[in-house]
């Protein structure tokens, strides 16, 4: 029987099969299959060895490893995150929610680069040269020099760049551009597949360091098959809310640098302008009121102070609402379950609500202490910190309600010296656990909770 002329791939994987799928046997999704035609064979044929010659292996401590200088892009944060700047013939990756600000920050860099004297290139497949004119105004004259083509025909965008030979080019984004060669519409597996197989070689061949704008789904992950992650050498994710103005933009794989830094900036008229120093604007705005503690976070390899605030409110509902914001909502049904088995502290029968100032998300354990401390605060109403000065803390929560060390303490407490919060709560033999905390920093209602306890 010959086989079929079409294939059912998943959406979020890529697994391939001839008969269509409720739930993907590769990674598990649910109604993520959908049909393309099956590529035609390349190669040597089926069962055949072809005429390929044997490689010969070299050891590594032969290989010559030259040093290739990056391209700064002018803007410190995203340098920063890039491992010192962008790396010539790189595939890089740039994810996030619809208008969270990725067209602004890659029309920044490309008109940074262009005025240090560098070829660039921006192809524009969801918008229009003349709408994109009208958003690079606000940026400044850099960025109105940004050479554009607006076009979704991959081979016109190849043969774009194999004449113009630019040393970085941006494609916004990697959804919409089609491939004639195949017959699925833009933005199916096979197409995103395909565009960047391509442009990944014309990347590697040309020296052209490419940078894709990427789609997120509504669950906020990177849209398209798991293999275009893959496939590209860096995956940065733009994060926040639109509704706010800091952005953070992280990095989820680097081949060329750390996956542990991280860069903020702040939405304004202008575009987005970067936050060298965030930890003064947060603790400047922090409240001192009762539910109010000041987190001591890492962003990378960088100290980062953000207000953690609470609200304990009594409520009729069952189950009473527990909302997070900025932190995770399972880590905190974990702290409120130990500050009710370890600390006397029950919140059974009121709503709790967390939330980080400014926007900021939070995914480390050592956020566990300062969101207790917020959440006993609120209950209390006792205001923490002394002398006008909002109270600091950092520590991870066991089970058992003991305080566990947590990474690079001593940038967490220089970067809180630095503002003058003096008396931070960390874990130590001081601060065992976490009733000695609640001591510590509600005093006497801390005292009362925990001989209650």
């Amino acid at each position: 029987m010959p086989p079929s002329a079409t294939v059912f791939a998943c959406s979020s994987c890529g697994h391939e099969s001839v008969k269509w799928h409720g739930r993907c046997p590769g990674c598990g999704e649910w109604d993520t299959f959908v049909e393309e035609a099956r590529a035609a064979p390349t190669g040597a044929t089926r069962g055949g060895r072809g005429s390929a010659k044997a490689l010969t292996p070299v050891p590594l401590g032969q290989v010559q490893a030259p040093r290739v200088g990056r391209l700064s892009t002018g803007i410190g944060e995203l340098d920063r995150v890039l491992g010192g700047g962008v790396v010539p013939g790189s595939l890089v990756l740039l994810g996030g929610s619809p208008g969270i600000g990725k067209s602004t920050i890659t029309t920044s860099a490309l008109g940074n680069l262009a005025a240090a004297g560098h070829r660039v290139l921006y192809v524009s497949g969801e918008e229009s040269a003349a709408q994109v004119r009208l958003r690079a105004e606000r940026l400044g004259a850099g960025a109105l020099a940004v050479p554009i083509v607006a076009e979704t025909d991959l081979e016109a965008v190849i043969a774009t760049i194999e004449a113009e030979r630019p040393e970085v080019c941006v494609v916004d984004s990697v959804q919409v551009l089609h491939a004639s060669a195949l017959s699925g519409a833009p933005g199916s597996v096979g197409q995103v597949r395909e565009v960047a197989g391509r442009l990944m070689r014309v990347a590697k061949g040309r020296g052209v360091a490419v940078i894709l704008v990427g789609h997120v789904t509504k669950e906020g992950a990177l849209a398209g098959p798991r293999v275009l992650e893959h496939l590209v050498d860096c995956v940065l994710s733009f994060e926040g809310e639109r509704e706010r103005t800091y952005r953070t933009v992280r990095a989820l794989k680097n081949r060329f640098g750390s996956t542990n830094e991280a860069g903020v900036f702040e939405m304004r008229d202008e575009g987005l302008v970067e936050v060298e120093d965030a930890s003064a604007r947060f603790v400047a705005e922090a409240t001192r009121a009762p539910g109010s503690v000041v987190l001591c976070a890492m962003e990378g390899s960088r100290p980062l102070l953000v207000e953690v605030q609470a609200l304990v409110a009594p409520t009729e509902l069952v189950p009473p609402r527990r909302m997070a914001n900025g932190v995770d909502r399972n880590r905190l049904a974990l702290v409120l379950a130990v500050l009710a088995r370890h600390a006397g502290l029950a919140v059974g029968s009121a709503d709790v609500f967390v939330s980080l100032a400014g926007g900021v998300r939070v995914d480390e354990p050592a956020a566990d202490l300062a969101v207790a401390l917020a959440v006993a605060s609120a209950s209390r109403g006792v205001a923490l910190g002394c002398g006008g000065k909002p109270l600091a803390a950092f520590g991870e929560l066991g089970l058992t309600g003991e305080l566990r060390h947590s990474a690079h303490p001593d940038r967490r407490l220089a970067e809180a010296a630095k503002f003058g919060l003096d008396g931070v709560l960390a874990p130590g033999a001081a601060l065992p656990d976490l009733r000695s905390a609640l001591r510590a920093g509600l005093g006497d209602a801390g005292s009362r909770s925990a001989r209650a306890a």
